[in-house]
This record gives C-alpha cells, sequence and structure tokens, in this order.
C-alpha cells in the first residue's frame, strides 16, 4: 500500500506563494542540501504525484520541460485539460482518488502543491505524513497553505507522523 506524503516549504507567515503566485523567493534555497531530507532525494521514493488545478496550471505555464516525466502525474479538476504539458490523468472525486490512491503498491504518493487538496487529503484522514519546511522567509499576501486546520494536525497525538523542520 502507497503512504500518501505531503513535503511542502512555507515562509515563516504561512504562505507557499507569493502575492503575485510567484515561487521564485523559495527557489533561491535550490542549492541547499537537506540530507536525507533533500528534495531530490525525497522525489527519488515517489510513483506517484497529485495535484490540484492551479498547481497544474502553474507548472504548466511554466516554460522549463515537464518534471515528473517518471512519474504517475493525477491532476485534481472538474476542467478538462487541453494540451496537458506532460502525461497525466484527470480526477474530480477525491473520496474515489485516496481509494484508488491506497491500491497503488508501486511507490510513494506526493502530494504536491497548494494547501487546498492537503487539507482535503487530510480532513479525511488520508495524509499520512507531511514534511513542512519553514523557510527564513515573510512575503505577506494570501498564498496560504491553511495554517489552522495544519496547525491543529500538527500538533494532533493521533496523527504521529507529521514533522516540522525549520531551514536556515
Amino acid at each position: 500500500m502507497a503512504k500518501i506524503v505531503g513535503y511542502i516549504a512555507a515562509s515563516l507567515d504561512g504562505l507557499i506563494a507569493d502575492e503575485n503566485d510567484n515561487l521564485d523567493w523559495l527557489f533561491k534555497y535550490d542549492g541547499m542540501d537537506l540530507g536525507e531530507h533533500d528534495y531530490r532525494t525525497f522525489l527519488k521514493g515517489i510513483r506517484t504525484v497529485v495535484m490540484g488545478r492551479g498547481t497544474y496550471d502553474f507548472i504548466a505555464n511554466d516554460p522549463a520541460p515537464w518534471a515528473y516525466a517518471d512519474q504517475r502525474v493525477v491532476v485534481v479538476t472538474s476542467r478538462p485539460i487541453e494540451n496537458p504539458k506532460g502525461p497525466l490523468q484527470v480526477k474530480d472525486n477525491v473520496d474515489n482518488l485516496i481509494a484508488e490512491l491506497r491500491a497503488i503498491d508501486d511507490g510513494d504518493v506526493w502530494m504536491l502543491g497548494g494547501g487546498m487538496l492537503q487539507m482535503a487529503f487530510m480532513e479525511r484522514g488520508a495524509l499520512d505524513e507531511i514534511e513542512i519546511y519553514i523557510i527564513p522567509e515573510l512575503l505577506g499576501g494570501d498564498g496560504q497553505m491553511g495554517t489552522s486546520l495544519l496547525h491543529d494536525r500538527m500538533n494532533d497525538r493521533s496523527w504521529p507522523k507529521s514533522r516540522k523542520r525549520s531551514l536556515g
């Protein structure tokens, strides 16, 4: 059975993207070596990447090549995706998707991107583990990752596999 994991970075004020929906603030930390927690090491254990439509659109609009050619990709959306940037499946029912992901046995599942989809999985008890990296930046704006539910979950003793790690 696949483990469904979150791996996400946020600013000190709990934001993922800046006020212009930009991640440049985060990319300047790409060279940081996090050892066993490094993104490149993490990605090697991932067979399936799940993202919401906003994250997909963000990645699809980036001129860089499709980064997930080696993974199965699922985009959760109710709208069709015309001319996808890379191979992917489209799903629109979170509960059915969770059941499908639980049946996977060829590697772990990464909940990529913003907080809305991760929160939907957390509310259903379907996010097995989450690594949250707090980056020493203050962004302001409204790219929040849902800090109150996340805070409650991370302090919930019935969800012991959560990890908090601060960088910088």
